[in-house]
């Protein structure tokens, strides 16, 4: 049975991920502070870190630099209300193994979570969607329009993937929003009508259709 330990000091969202991960079977324990976090990661026992980049003491960044400067390997997902490429990059060049940003939804960190446990089994992990000349880098973030290079920022990378793995299929926007925003979103929220723009704005206006009344979808290639 996986052991995890979540670093958060928001009691809400903290009990939010630990109700959740042992309603799906996981035995877990939360560390309020950067420096209970890193004493209990560093002391073995837990097969990986669910890690808030705000936390009192050592922020997650330190901690998250301390455990890899000791060699400590366990996955690390952070969790974090920053939604910028450049606390991305920081924090996955850092040794983080996935990046989410606040507000989110649960299933999505169950299945990130999964997928990290998998792959420190060694398990084969898919590391690039594609979907024609269009691809997203999971571990760079950074997608690939035709021969052009995209920087994305947190939310645009998290609506990208979520189109990727999902090709031909068209998302309502209730699902976009539940899947992108998380717990806290708004329904009745434009958001996604401005992000679905900034994405058309950076790959490409034909690689997201519109479908009336429906939502949006990304085509096949022809």
């Amino acid at each position: 049975m996986n052991r995890i330990l979540i670093a958060e000091d928001e009691e809400r969202i903290a009990s939010f991920v630990e109700k959740g991960l042992r309603a799906n079977g996981f035995v877990t324990a939360v560390a309020s502070d950067g420096d209970t976090a890193l004493d209990q990661a560093r002391g073995g026992g837990y097969d990986l870190v669910v890690l808030d980049i705000g936390l009192p003491g050592r922020d997650g960044f330190t901690v998250l630099r301390e455990l890899r400067e000791a060699r400590v390997t366990l996955p690390v997902i952070v969790l974090t209300a920053r939604d910028s490429v450049r606390d991305t990059v920081a924090g996955l060049e850092g040794g983080a193994d996935d990046w989410m940003t606040k507000p989110f939804r649960f299933e999505e960190l169950l299945a990130r979570v999964r997928l990290r446990l998998r792959t420190a089994a060694r398990a084969p992990e898919v590391t690039v969607l594609r979907c024609g000349d269009l691809s997203l880098d999971l571990r760079t973030r950074r997608a690939r329009a035709g021969q052009t290079l995209v920087d994305l920022s947190a939310r645009e990378f998290v609506l990208l993937e979520l189109f990727l793995r999902h090709p031909g299929q068209v998302l309502s926007r209730e699902q976009i929003l539940s899947h992108v925003w998380g717990y806290d979103f708004d329904p009745g929220s434009n958001i996604v009508d401005v992000y679905v723009r900034a994405l058309r704005k950076k790959l490409g206006a034909h690689r997201v259709e519109t479908i009336r009344g429906m939502g949006y979808r990304l085509p096949h290639p022809d």
